[in-house]
């Protein structure tokens, strides 16, 4: 990216607050408009082609299988590995063909928020992933996208409309740390309240080098993800929003089967390309589920943020009852707690993401 790259930045209103706490008011408006729209799952209808509309327990292969040529061409190179396990050879083939080399990111195909994403550098580093990985899913071989400009873009348009526009854009930073001279990478990550999250946790690799002493002004970089679950950092780059960007990203949005809403997550070379809508490479697709991440900059006070989140709600409900209106059936209560509890199950049982 081509503004500094953050560190030491503290944690912003909406991500001080418990998350149980930021669900209270995201709930209670969840339900007004169950009530205004006679249905509490509406969401569920905004992706038709996508398990439960993208809201929950979808995979990421779904978004892309059903890819025309132009969002294809769009969307980093990947091969999937099925749930039955391939040996060294076999994997070997499967990289060839999707025109894979080391390093390169192996995932889950159902996951979220970085669960489980890790970059591997070799054959050894695959395999040892493999052999943690739960033996009845399905994973992503995908390339490794190494430019530093990371960014979400939420699409949406009503069925029916001649065009759809974004409705927010966040620019992720990696989680990182800038050396001293003095003190140890462990050190340094301790020091920072939004690097510290990465220490201790079973669901995230800390850096190999702990007790390394970081030159002074050497920026290192603490994970292959961006999440704020490792201490990534997001801003709101709504000054990105352009029509050529809106117009890159909804020719991809219409090559795509009956996608009406959802996140893009991209990498781009610089914030003039990102603008102009130029060499975006997409690495992830969400739908109805994505969150509206750009709420979580830190400059963005708590009403601001909740006014952020409460607008795409909107936003879902009303696309969800226009597809409601051609015939699409929103799932049930029921199979969305089956979708969430199977979900929440797999994110715990994946090996920890770097």
């Amino acid at each position: 990216m081509d503004k500094p790259l953050a560190t030491s930045v503290p944690r912003g209103a909406l991500e001080a607050l418990p998350k149980w706490l930021i669900c209270v008011p995201l709930v209670l408006q969840w339900l007004w408009l169950s009530l205004r729209y006679g249905s509490a799952t509406l969401p569920s209808a905004v992706n038709p082609a996508i398990t439960a509309g993208g809201l929950v327990g979808e995979t990421k292969l779904e978004y892309f299988r059903g890819m025309g040529a132009l969002a294809r061409g769009a969307t980093a190179r990947h091969c999937a590995l099925p749930p039955a396990r391939q040996n060294l050879a076999g994997l070997r083939i499967a990289m060839a063909q999707a025109g894979l080399v080391f390093p390169m990111v192996v995932k889950p195909d159902l996951g979220m928020c970085g669960f489980g994403v890790r970059l591997v550098g070799d054959e050894a580093a695959l395999m040892a992933y493999l052999a943690l990985f739960p033996l009845n899913q399905q994973l992503l071989l995908q390339e490794y996208l190494p430019q530093e400009g990371e960014a979400g873009i939420f699409y949406a348009r009503k069925p029916g409309a001649a065009q759809g526009r974004i409705i927010g854009l966040a620019l992720r930073y990696f989680p990182r740390v800038t050396g001293d001279g003095i003190a140890t990478l462990a050190q340094l990550i301790a020091a920072d309240p939004r690097t510290s999250r990465v220490q201790g946790r079973h669901d995230h690799v800390a850096v190999p080098e702990p007790d390394r002493v970081p030159a002074r002004g050497e920026v290192v970089r603490l994970a292959t993800i961006g999440s704020t679950r490792v201490g990534g950092l997001y801003r709101d780059g709504a000054t990105c929003i352009t029509p050529a960007l809106t117009a890159a990203v909804e020719a991809i949005a219409r090559d795509m089967p009956a996608f009406y809403a959802g996140r893009f997550d991209v990498r781009f070379e610089d914030l003039q390309h990102l603008s102009e809508g130029r060499g975006l490479k997409i690495m992830e697709v969400n739908g109805a589920g994505s969150e509206a991440i750009q709420a979580w900059d830190p400059d963005i006070g708590l009403l601001a943020a909740f006014r952020i989140i409460f607008a795409k709600q909107r936003v879902l409900f009303a696309i969800g009852a226009a597809n409601r209106r051609r015939g699409h059936r929103p799932v049930s209560l029921f199979r969305l707690a089956q979708l969430h509890i199977m979900q929440q199950r797999l994110l715990e049982a994946y090996p920890p993401s770097n």
